[in-house]
Parts: C-alpha cells; structure tokens; sequence
C-alpha cells in the first residue's frame, strides 16, 4: 500500500459507474479504491468533528454515493448523495485510508 510519502503520485481519480466507489490511480499502473461509506464515515470536515463530539455521527451511511468530486490539487473536495459536500480529504488523507 502506498505512504503518505508518495502523495505525488497519486495521478487521478475517478468515480466507480455505480458512484459507490472512488478509485484512486497512481503512477505505475497501482490503484486503489475507497468505498463511499468509507469516505463518508472519514469525513474530518467541522461538522462531521463537532456531530462525533456531540456523539450524533452515524455510525453507517449503507447505501451512501459520491455525487460529485473536485480536485483542489493537495486533496479532493468530495459531495455525497445525503448532501454533505464540505470534507476536503487531503490526498495524504488518501492514502492513509486506503491502508487502514
């Protein structure tokens, strides 16, 4: 699995046809993939922290989409079908999502 290290050389990102997964290519033909949920529950955003302190996060998102992301260059801003669409996950972020 990637280090944060290689946050460079993740090259793009796309959305699976189903908008259930975003997978994520890194130089030299390696990729890797990151379920909506996944993404969702990660959400490190001011109102994701504040609802987890306040013990209010959900717990799962099931059937949960990504609707729409946005390449900010150092991370991806990333809008979900139950409307959130303030996390910025920085590509670091990424990449430490994806080898938990």
């Amino acid at each position: 699995m990637p280090t944060t290290a290689e946050v460079a050389s993740i090259e793009s990102c796309a959305l699976s046809a189903d908008l259930s997964t975003l997978v994520v290519q890194m130089s030299g033909n390696d990729a890797f993939t990151l379920s909506a949920e996944r993404l969702r529950l990660a959400c490190k955003c001011a109102h994701c922290t504040r609802a987890r302190i306040d013990d209010r996060f959900p717990l799962a998102f099931p059937g949960i989409a990504i609707i729409g992301v946005t390449d900010l260059g150092y991370g991806l801003n990333i809008a979900f079908s139950d409307g959130h669409c303030s996390g910025i996950y920085p590509k670091s972020y990424l990449l430490d999502l994806a080898g938990n």
